[in-house]
């Protein structure tokens, strides 16, 4: 550039500003003033102008009326809103993260809050968000609200180790059975959770339950009892339920070649009345009279202080006895009350249940183990008496209606293969949301036991009864 090119465009521009103030008849001793005064004037007006723009662009964004709607702490949640990115950037939201949540905006203005919240409240976040240069922040003030989560509500006071007939308030165990040479067998896995509304009081868990497997024998026995939340001990009168039927069983099965030759005659040929009728009396024997022996243990426990009430025991029981022929499986159980029993096979998609549950569509109508007049019904044999020969099975199982209720509703789904197969995939599953995993029963697992108590702690709004399940898969 050549040496006094802007100079000389300086003094143009002042004669080109003198001749505009000539044309004014700004008198040269005011100009100064004049031109200070302009300036000053129209840097306001501008600035005003610039204000009003981002008021403009401030309603534009109230009149979207952002609202996020409630959530619940450490439960999935998400809220989304759309924002006019050709009118606003740098785009914030305060105070999301401090609630363990993320906010997010992709390149189209589309915004995303979600996560788990972590506190319970009423909270105000705030989205800020620039609009036109050289103009502060704008912010938004958007409220949000987060309930408790229910199963915070809930007290988990220890059951008092004082009182008669103390109980662990969760119990597990496993049994790993290998394979032997001629077939592959089962295990059997079951937990017994005390449900929340007896921790809610530190009151004890009255479910109880029992395996075994016999490996000198074959025989597997598996029992569910569900002591009554209105008998005073039924705590101990499930316990003596499940152990005494076990105990007989396992007795009763050990070494009964007269009951094995029954029951291979009758896999051989299950059309012959005499061999049905010759096993039924061993089946009779073996599983019928233990629920009776269970019975005379808890009236002999009832006896045992003047105190004592029969109907204090009141229990449901359900067991059965299975082994692995070289026809299938048979299968005998016994079952007064609720909660459900049920043989499923995934391959087949059947649901087969090992009796009838003692309980209405939707109210309870339980009956206990301790009534007398049950083992004198005209239909004990066909209701709570069963045997079977299968195949094979996916599995075998046992539950009180602290589970059956919350995953099955009512006695008719209890009946649905459909439903069962839901159960499955529930159980395998888990539930994410509430962090809680599901249980591999894949036959080298040995961590099944702990996997399926923890499985149990379940939420299932309105029911918080105690949750026992015994598996043999």
């Amino acid at each position: 550039m050549r040496r006094g090119a802007a100079p000389a465009r300086h003094l143009q521009t002042a004669r080109i500003l003198s001749g505009i103030l000539d044309g004014l008849d700004i008198p040269v001793s005011r100009r100064k003033n004049f031109l200070s005064w302009a300036v000053s004037r129209m840097a306001g007006e501008y600035k005003q102008e610039l204000m009003n723009q981002r008021i403009i662009i401030e309603n534009e964004i109230r009149n979207l009326r952002i609202r996020f709607p409630n959530g619940t702490v450490r439960k999935e949640y998400a809220a989304s809103f759309r924002l006019p990115t050709e009118s606003i950037s740098n785009v914030r939201l305060e105070g999301a993260e401090d609630l363990g949540l993320i906010f997010e905006m992709d390149g189209e203005g589309l915004c995303t809050l979600h996560g788990r919240p972590q506190q319970a409240g009423d909270f105000s976040l705030t989205l800020r968000y620039a609009t036109i240069e050289g103009e502060p922040e704008s912010e938004l003030k958007v409220p949000v609200a987060f309930n408790p989560n229910p199963r915070d509500l809930w007290r988990n006071i220890p059951t008092d180790r004082n009182i008669p007939y103390f109980k662990e308030d969760c119990c597990m165990e496993q049994i790993n059975v290998p394979d032997n040479a001629q077939w592959p067998l089962k295990n059997i896995v079951a937990a017994s959770q005390r449900g929340r509304s007896h921790a809610q009081d530190g009151k004890a868990r009255d479910d109880h339950f029992s395996i075994d497997y016999n490996p000198e024998s074959g025989w597997y026995v598996l029992a569910v009892a569900d002591g009554a939340g209105s008998a005073k001990y039924s705590r101990k009168g499930s316990e003596v339920a499940c152990d005494t039927v076990m105990e007989r069983c396992r007795g009763m099965l050990s070494e009964n070649e007269a009951f094995e030759d029954a029951v291979r005659q009758w896999g051989a040929d299950r059309t012959d009345p005499g061999k049905t009728h010759e096993l039924s009396h061993s089946v009779v024997e073996i599983v019928y009279k233990s629920a009776i022996h269970a019975h005379a243990a808890l009236v002999k426990l009832s006896q045992a202080d003047d105190a004592y009430r029969l109907k204090d025991f009141n229990t449901t029981l359900m067991f059965a006895i299975c082994k692995r022929y070289d026809f299938g499986w048979f299968i005998a159980s016994f079952w007064v009350g609720d909660g459900a029993m049920c043989l499923y096979d995934a391959k087949s998609g059947e649901a087969k249940l090992l009796g009838t549950p003692d309980e209405g569509e939707f109210s309870g109508q339980t009956r206990f183990l301790t009534m007398r007049e049950i083992f004198h019904d005209p239909d004990v044999y066909a209701k709570r008496l069963r045997m079977t020969v299968v195949p094979d099975f996916t599995a075998l199982f046992l539950m009180s209606d602290g589970v059956s209720d919350p995953m099955f509703e009512t006695d008719r789904n209890l009946n649905s293969p459909a439903k069962w197969e839901e159960f499955c995939r529930c159980l395998r599953q888990g539930f994410p949301e509430d962090g809680i995993g599901g249980v591999d029963l894949s036959h080298d697992n040995k961590d099944a036991a702990a996997q399926l108590r923890g499985w149990l702690d379940f939420w299932s709004p309105g029911n918080h009864d105690d949750r026992t399940i015994a598996i043999l898969y």
